[in-house]
């Protein structure tokens, strides 16, 4: 089979990172809708300006890739790899990527609307200046993450652990606390901001009983 008739059965995102690892490392300019790719290797490409419109991803690595103004508007990410990857000003919405890997992933500017990140891995994760806006990140590992100037809106977070994680100043009051994983003296919720009503939750983790 000759090189043009290898390239008709490519998808059209398999293309263009074949492009991509031959010129420049970039993924630019591009929409892709309704894609499917196993096994994908997207390591430390850039995406810039790509939009992905419900495409379905099965054991692709992303890490060290980065996106920038990048959209993916109702994606499933399934066994997914983005550790060590950098997101800026990119919009993700009503995507599932329950245990995916975003371990040392920074965020900078990004927007997350709807998301089910599901036992997802965002150990020593940056999240700066984003919105997190009714996202499930229930038995998330959250260990040493950290968060700067950035919103949390009906965000689940029950069973998450968040041993060691940098929350000061963030407003944790419309999230879901239940279970989750805090140091012995519970320091990673000092200088953040919680309800009256989560205050009973942390009383657990302390071994306090709140009685009435």
């Amino acid at each position: 089979m000759g090189a043009g008739a290898e390239k008709a059965d490519m998808s059209a995102l398999e293309q263009a990172l074949a492009a991509a690892r031959e010129d420049a490392e970039l993924v630019a300019l591009l929409e892709l809708e309704r894609e499917a790719a196993e096994g994908l290797d997207a390591s430390g490409l850039t995406f810039r300006q790509v939009r992905f419109q419900r495409c379905r991803f099965e054991n692709c690595d992303f890490g060290s890739a980065a996106f920038y103004d990048c959209d993916f508007d109702g994606c499933a990410f399934s066994g997914c790899r983005f550790p060590v990857s950098f997101w800026r000003d990119s919009r993700l919405t009503g995507c599932k990527a329950e245990g995916g890997d975003f371990r040392k992933a920074r965020f900078k500017g990004c927007v997350l609307t709807g998301l089910r990140l599901r036992w997802a891995n965002f150990a020593a994760a940056l999240w700066e200046r984003c919105t997190l806006t009714d996202c499930a990140l229930c038995e998330a590992a959250c260990q040493e993450l950290k968060l700067v100037k950035t919103t949390l809106q009906a965000v689940d977070l029950t069973g998450a652990n968040l041993f060691r994680a940098v929350l000061k100043g963030t407003d944790l009051s419309g999230c879901t606390l239940d279970q989750i994983f805090l140091s012995a003296s519970c320091q990673e919720l000092k200088g953040a901001k919680i309800h009256a009503s989560q205050a009973a939750v942390v009383a657990r983790i302390l071994g306090i009983e709140v009685i009435g």
